[in-house]
């Protein structure tokens, strides 16, 4: 099948609530145009280099979402024209993205990474640092950041079971921030699911899933 196809077969699985974000990393942009002539506007990338030079190169009405772990020194080179940061997991490169921001005279919407894996790879806030990150003074005085939702990584597992119960942990976290609303946060979505338990993650409460492998094929 191609991207085309795989693309829109995937979107006419999708609840309407729940927002599509296609991984395009490592991919051309032959391939990620083709997913745009079909109509996908929402691209997710893990390399804010590769990030950059598809936007140079590709139509000005698409979305950038920033899907990978970012480096604080990387920061500036994409707050120009980024959508969306999944990413964010600590105070510190909260700071820098606002310290950017406030530079280039714009908000950015950033999504707080909270670890719900029983790897140790993944990164994330647990919750007491979420809470700390939420409720410090300097989070408050952020004039340009605006957390808009939650993310996580269920565990790469054959498990089920086990990635059910990590998707409704992060969902239970989110509810109970949810009704937390202040001028640089509103939690209205939650960004979780990929290729492989995104149908699961939705069942969970996902409202926003990163899709890569059943969109352009494996890498």
């Amino acid at each position: 099948m191609s991207i085309k196809d795989n693309l829109l077969e995937i979107k006419s699985s999708l609840p309407s609530h729940v927002t599509l974000v296609a991984v395009s990393k490592t991919k051309p942009v032959t391939d990620l145009m083709e997913a745009y002539q079909a109509g996908q506007r929402i691209f997710g990338e893990n390399k804010i280099q590769e990030m950059t030079e598809k936007w140079q190169q590709m139509p000005k009405d698409i979305e950038w979402h920033m899907i990978g772990h970012v480096q604080s020194n990387k920061v500036k080179y994409m707050v120009p024209y980024v959508k969306l940061i999944h990413g964010v997991d600590s105070l510190k490169l909260l700071k820098e993205i606002n310290r950017q921001a406030v530079r280039w005279r714009k908000t950015i919407h950033c999504l707080l990474q909270i670890h719900i894996a029983e790897e140790e790879t993944k990164f994330g806030l647990n919750e007491n640092e979420l809470e700390e990150l939420l409720n410090s003074e300097e989070f408050k005085a952020m004039e340009k950041i605006k957390v808009i939702g939650l993310m996580g990584m269920a565990t790469f597992t054959d498990n089920q079971e086990q990635i059910i119960r990590e998707f409704q942990h992060l969902k239970s976290i989110f509810d109970k921030y949810k009704t937390l609303n202040s001028v640089n946060c509103q939690l209205n979505t939650l960004s979780m699911g990929m290729s492989g338990d995104y149908q699961l993650a939705i069942a969970c409460g996902s409202t926003m899933v990163r899709i890569g492998s059943s969109i352009f094929g494996n890498r």
